[in-house]
C-alpha cells in the first residue's frame, strides 16, 4: 500500500507504517533527510515545485520526473509500504501515488482510483501536470486527467490529511 502525507509527517508515517520505500517531491531536497534504515536506493527524490506551468527560479515537473517515478514504483516489490510526501501533502504527493497506483496496475480503472483518494482524503488536489504527463507515459488516453478534473478541487488546507492507498 501507499501512504501519502506531508514532509511534516513523514518520519512519523514511516515509522507507524514500517515503509521500506520513499518518494519525495520537494525542490528544495535539503529539508529532507532519508531515515536511517531506508536503503538509499529505496528513496526516490524528484526535485519539483508544486507548479503546472513553468517559473522564473523554480522546477516545474517534466516527463524525466515522471518516468523515474513510473520506473521506481514498478520496482517497488510491494513486502512493504511506500510512502509518498510532499511539503504540504496536498498535490504533488498525490499526484505521485495516483501515477503509481495506475503504473502498478495497468487495468485498474482511473476513476476508481481517484475516487479512492478523494474518499480518503478530502484534502488531495493531485498535481494536474503531474498527472497530465503520467497520462502521457502510461498511455491512458487522457483518463488520469479526466478522473482528476472529475474529482474537483479538495478542501483548502495548510496540511493534507493523510491517507492509504489500497493499490491492490
Amino acid at each position: 500500500m501507499i501512504h501519502v502525507c506531508s514532509l511534516a509527517l513523514l518520519y512519523q508515517t514511516v515509522e507507524e507504517t514500517k515503509a521500506q520505500h520513499i518518494v519525495t517531491l520537494l525542490r528544495l531536497t535539503d529539508r529532507v533527510t532519508r531515515p536511517a534504515h531506508i536503503a538509499a536506493g529505496n528513496h526516490l527524490i524528484l526535485a519539483v515545485d508544486d507548479i503546472c506551468d513553468p517559473e522564473e527560479g523554480c522546477t516545474v515537473p517534466a516527463a524525466d520526473h515522471v518516468v523515474r517515478l513510473v520506473d521506481f514504483a514498478r520496482r517497488w516489490d510491494r513486502s512493504a509500504p511506500m510512502v509518498v510526501h510532499c511539503f504540504a501533502g496536498i498535490s504533488r504527493s498525490t499526484a505521485a501515488a495516483f501515477t503509481a497506483a495506475c503504473a502498478i496496475n495497468p487495468q485498474r480503472d482511473e476513476a476508481d482510483i481517484a475516487r479512492t483518494i478523494r474518499a480518503s482524503s478530502p484534502t488531495a488536489m493531485p498535481n494536474k501536470r503531474i498527472v497530465a504527463i503520467a497520462d502521457e507515459v502510461l498511455k491512458r488516453d487522457g483518463r488520469m486527467v479526466r478522473a482528476v478534473e472529475a474529482l474537483g478541487r479538495g478542501t483548502e488546507a495548510m496540511q493534507g490529511h493523510p491517507f492509504r492507498l489500497d493499490i491492490g
